[in-house]
């Protein structure tokens, strides 16, 4: 069999892991023909693509970022509203020209619904779900979110320290898209005292009260974690969630973006752990015959998978009664 693989939308930590599991145990177990394809949808589009061997899937399983490339390129989005787009035309006539039996999309939601959308055009396909905003439905986890939450809670470790010397309140935005799954994991691991979810809203009164209770009571400084999704007045979340603290309380609000730091570097132990099970077992379903899903992380040690039309235009967001909101508010951390 040959097999490509790509990877598609933004980078994210364990991307080189999953394309070395995929690889190597296609390579060297199955025996199968890989070539990696560059630049997610658009190395479809043109042909740009190179043969992979073992040589070239090792070093790779520490580096973040991706050796393939990325791109947001979107083959069914049409240029104008009436007009006609003949990408996926051309993706089917060259995935047939190259002689593959299958593609591998690694990405996030946009990918999955590409990848949907490329297995009802006729093409073999197996996505594996890649975002460090873990919203992708059909998965417990997706790798990149652990390395982000480590990332994210350190700096909010660290900022502890600041806040408590000046007794500030530090405002610090992480990252998320529209989920609050960093928000939630990073300030409950970092101990923050207030966390802000666009799952759950919030009444900014109830955050300033809950800051003047801490001065009142002896802990001049609070430690503030939003969600860059949360919807406020303000495009930038964290902007008005200071502004709004420091005038009602009048205490030194400083604030602190944490942007795409949380999506650079080398991935975590477990993400990479990850990443090598679920692009070892996107290898297995090729072998077996079994096309149009995502595999997935089910409970800690279950690797699976689902077909595609369960998750393809799905966001999985936080439950309003996770268990880690119900253990910080019994703490008396505030959701606002």
């Amino acid at each position: 069999m040959k097999i490509g693989i790509l990877s598609s939308g933004g980078d994210c930590p364990g991307i080189n892991a999953t394309i070395r599991g995929v690889g190597k145990t296609a390579l060297l177990h199955y025996k199968m023909e890989v070539i990696g394809v560059h630049n997610g949808f658009s190395g479809l589009l043109n042909r740009d693509i190179e043969a992979f061997d073992e040589r070239k899937l090792s070093g790779i399983l520490n580096l973040g970022g991706t050796i393939l490339g990325t791109s947001r390129e979107k083959p069914f989005k049409k240029i104008l509203d009436d007009g006609d787009n003949n990408k996926p035309k051309i993706i089917l006539q060259n995935y047939k020209d190259l002689g593959l039996d299958c593609v591998v999309c690694i990405g996030g939601n946009g990918t999955q619904k590409t990848a949907y959308k490329l297995s009802q055009l006729g093409l073999n396909i197996l996505g594996v779900p890649k975002t460090i905003d873990n919203d992708v439905a059909g998965t417990c986890f997706t790798f990149g979110f652990d390395t982000a939450v480590n990332i994210a809670t350190e700096a909010i470790d660290r900022l502890h320290s600041t806040a408590s010397s000046h007794k500030r309140v530090m405002v610090v935005e992480v990252m998320g898209h529209k989920a609050g799954w960093i928000a939630l994991y990073a300030g409950m691991a970092g101990g923050a005292d207030i966390i802000l979810l666009p799952e759950t809203g919030f009444d900014i009164d109830q955050v300033n009260r809950k800051i003047l209770e801490r001065a009142q009571n002896g802990k001049p400084y609070s430690i503030v974690v939003i969600a860059e999704g949360l919807k406020t007045p303000c495009k930038t979340p964290s902007e008005y969630i200071s502004r709004e603290i420091e005038t009602a309380t009048r205490l030194e609000v400083r604030t602190t973006v944490l942007g795409y730091i949380q999506r650079g570097g080398n991935p975590s132990p477990f993400d990479r752990n990850l990443a090598t099970r679920l692009g070892g077992h996107a290898t297995e379903l090729i072998a077996a015959g079994r096309f149009g899903r995502m595999v997935c992380s089910q409970g800690g040690d279950v690797v699976s998978s689902v077909d595609l039309s369960e998750v393809a235009g799905k966001t999985k967001l936080v439950p309003t009664d996770h268990e880690l909101i119900r253990q910080g508010r019994n703490m008396g951390i505030s959701f606002g």
